[in-house]
């Protein structure tokens, strides 16, 4: 198991959903983390150990590499990012506000590219680490007023069998998951209401709705705390109850 060497762990995203409920699992086994997002309040309140919190938007690549590199100076070099921040604007293609497209590309895309260059070289040198990206069920198939969502999941797939296949022969581990629906503040990003009842409406109508953030979380740490010669290349993760 990993936890008798504890490196550093960087979570985006970390102020709710995912990304806090990852942080309250690694803290009670004692990981020193750099924690990431934008409402640095929520982080700080959960007031957990060995962890520095910094409001980060992932879009910026020198803030988001400061952050790193402040962290790496206390704790020592990032052992785990794991690539979580997201927002989710759903809508119809023909009339969605072409800003929310490029305001989930940038976030959902960019921030994971961002993190994922602060990171890779040096775990190329030393020969060791892992990448989480946290990807969607909507990264491996088409949802109805999701194509903007859709697209960059799907990219978050995409790149991360790209960096699988730069980092493999350097015995670093990059790999994503894919939750389905879970109950987060995710949907409340959209902005069409009757987008978010309809939404709401069907994963009451499928039973999807026992699925827990710290579910997902659980899976993400047990992932890591594998051995490095072991990678769960790709987790599909959801409510037993849903079907698609």
């Amino acid at each position: 198991m990993k936890t008798n060497n504890k490196g550093l762990i960087v979570i985006t995203g970390a102020s709710s959903g995912f990304g806090m409920e990852m942080a309250k699992a690694f803290a009670k086994d004692g990981y020193p983390m750099l924690l990431l997002a934008r409402r640095v309040e929520k982080m700080e309140a959960m007031n957990l150990p060995n962890a520095i919190c910094k409001k980060v938007d992932v879009t910026d690549s020198t803030a988001f590499e400061a952050a790193v590199r402040d962290a790496e100076a206390k704790y020592g070099k990032t052992d785990l990012l794991v690539n979580n921040a997201g927002i989710m604007l759903l809508g119809e293609i023909a009339n969605q506000d072409p800003l929310e497209w490029k305001k989930m590309l940038d976030v959902n895309v960019m921030g994971v590219m961002n993190g994922m260059q602060i990171v890779m070289n040096d775990m190329k040198a030393r020969r060791m680490g892992t990448i989480i990206n946290v990807s969607s069920v909507a990264g491996v198939q088409p949802f109805p007023t999701h194509a903007a969502y859709c697209a960059s999941k799907y990219a978050v797939s995409g790149l991360t069998q790209v960096a699988r296949g730069e980092m493999a022969s350097h015995n670093v581990r990059v790999l994503y998951i894919c939750p389905g629906a879970v109950g987060t503040e995710l949907l409340g990003h959209t902005t069409d209401k009757a987008i978010i009842e309809g939404y709401e409406q069907w994963k009451q109508s499928v039973g999807a709705v026992n699925i827990t953030a710290a579910d997902v979380a659980r899976t993400i740490k047990y992932a890591y705390e594998l051995p490095q010669a072991v990678s769960l290349r790709e987790i599909i993760i959801t409510d037993t109850m849903q079907d698609a």
